[in-house]
């Protein structure tokens, strides 16, 4: 296992169900790095949980990526992004911005995923997250969809990331 390197500017999207560990990945890394659309859903209505504030938080995460993509600083973007038309538009922001994309998929069982999720402050409705984990795609399908390197989260040490 190699620990997680990213070149400067690069966009780097966190993929997995609630629970999978994204936001404990994220943390590893400096705050600023870390865009969430559960932080800008819960600025907007006092909590992180309200799916009436998606629309609000994608358009405060668009605004942030693009001073962040325009500066040239590495981006992680720490939401579900199982959705292709949701990675598809991560893909086009950058490329917009000339930087390159990269990915880290959460490829842990179900079970794992659902015990984690269990654990949680705030735990996610069981069928969302069975759906959710039902539409990861595979490595092969994220380079085709034009992330340049895709990760797989078990392949990561749980120490790797950046200094504070």
């Amino acid at each position: 296992m190699t620990p997680l390197t990213l070149a400067p500017g690069t966009l780097c999207t966190l993929i997995g169900p609630p629970g999978c560990g994204k936001s404990g990945f994220a943390a590893r890394y400096p705050n600023s790095w870390r865009v969430c659309l559960d932080i800008y859903r819960e600025l907007a209505t006092d909590s992180e949980a309200d799916q009436s504030a998606t629309p609000v938080a994608a358009e405060i995460q668009a605004l942030i990526l693009d001073a962040r993509l325009s500066r040239g600083l590495i981006t992680l973007v720490d939401s579900t992004n199982v959705f292709p038309h949701v990675r598809a538009g991560l893909i086009a922001r950058a490329r917009y911005w000339q930087r390159p994309v990269a990915a880290v998929l959460f490829d842990m069982p179900l079970d794992v995923v659902e015990a984690q999720n269990a654990s949680r402050d705030r735990v996610v409705p069981r069928h969302v997250v069975r759906e959710l984990h039902q539409l990861l795609p595979d490595p092969e399908q994220l380079r085709a969809e034009g992330f340049g390197a895709v990760h797989l989260a078990s392949e990561i040490p749980a120490t790797a990331g950046a200094p504070r």
